[in-house]
């Protein structure tokens, strides 16, 4: 087996599932509230650079049968106009390490379900779309972000708009349509619309991301083998960007400086995960979430303590909240100074 649902793992299995996959897939066995997904495994990251950077088709099928499990999980379809399953892609190594894959968000979407999404999501779904193509054409085909960079701030400009939050479907169209001619002008073929297309250039960019100079050179510094390989995690989106009653953030279980037992991190309104590490936007301090959502915190800060618990350690966090439901999308012992270590001992 190359593929694990996130219900066939748990913590032990860090080197087959790297540690997110690991991590998301104790969290499923906990019953918390955790996106469904999958995830493709180190294995066959080994397996791909034996034979010579090609996905196998018995990955292959063996992919797609647990899309078809996954489909059944969230009761939606994958490449679907009507009921769309998105996924988020992010490598996963059994330790972290500079030079792999960054995060892609919304894969799945095309100029047929973007149109189809914006009936019940607004301009949210537009939003995504151009996210999308941002995301994957810096990500996985190696664009330079200024390209476009330089197509959002014309479109500000132009519409005398102050924020990419601010965006009208006017707008955002028209962003769409700069991006996509940025992506053909520096890939020299159109943005995949094939869902399934999206998925495995993807996957073989994180497999990639793997063999980065940057990444190879942590590994020899640390004494890692390049024989471990990354796992690839699959799992359903969930939009922190549809309004004001959602957002997303990161956040610590307890002060790192500190050891105060206390929520410590930020987050931001009406956002995706990318905003709030980005530096586009300013963030707010976690302490405001309490405020304008006490019973979202509530739970949050439960969770927090359930998970530091479990692992024994402080936890690292990432959330999202998708229309007044909380969502953890990930979590991991954090970093602290020896006074918090003591204090949280």
């Amino acid at each position: 087996m190359r593929v694990y649902m996130f219900t066939d793992g748990d913590r032990s299995m860090r080197n087959i599932l790297g540690g997110k996959g690991a991590n998301l897939s104790e969290m499923t066995r906990l019953n918390l509230p955790i996106p469904k997904g999958m995830i493709v495994s180190t294995e066959a990251c080994v397996d791909y650079y034996k034979n010579n950077q090609v996905l196998s088709g018995d990955l292959k099928d063996e992919l797609y049968d647990k899309l078809t499990v996954l489909e059944k999980q969230t009761g939606k379809s994958f490449g679907s106009v009507e009921n769309p399953l998105l996924v988020s892609v992010r490598s996963g190594a059994r330790v972290s390490m500079p030079g792999m894959m960054d995060t892609i968000l919304n894969l799945g979407m095309n100029d047929e379900v973007a149109k189809s999404l914006s009936h019940k999501m607004g301009n949210t779904a537009y939003d995504s779309y151009r996210r999308l193509i941002q995301m994957f054409g810096e990500v996985a085909m190696g664009i330079d972000k200024s390209h476009f960079d330089l197509d959002m701030n014309t479109i500000l400009k132009k519409y005398n708009i102050e924020s990419d939050h601010d965006l009208t479907k006017e707008a955002l169209l028209e962003l769409i349509d700069r991006y996509k001619d940025t992506y053909m002008r520096e890939i020299g073929e159109s943005f995949p619309m094939d869902p399934y297309e999206q998925l495995i250039l993807a996957i073989e960019a994180v497999f990639k991301s793997w063999n980065t100079d940057r990444a190879k050179y942590y590994r020899r510094m640390h004494g890692y083998s390049d024989d471990w390989g990354t796992a690839v995690n699959i799992q359903e989106m969930v939009f922190g960007n549809l309004g004001d009653n959602s957002a997303t953030g990161v956040a610590f279980s307890r002060n790192p400086a500190t050891g105060v037992d206390e929520l410590y991190g930020e987050f931001l309104f009406n956002a995706q995960g990318e905003d709030v590490v980005a530096g586009t936007h300013t963030p707010l301090p976690i302490s405001e979430l309490k405020e304008a959502m006490p019973d979202i915190y509530e739970e949050f800060y439960n969770i927090s303590k359930q998970l530091e618990k479990h692992y024994r350690d402080m936890q690292d966090m990432e959330f999202t909240v998708e229309d007044g439901k909380l969502y953890i999308l990930q979590t991991r012992s954090g970093k602290r100074t020896a006074q918090a270590a003591v204090k949280i001992a």
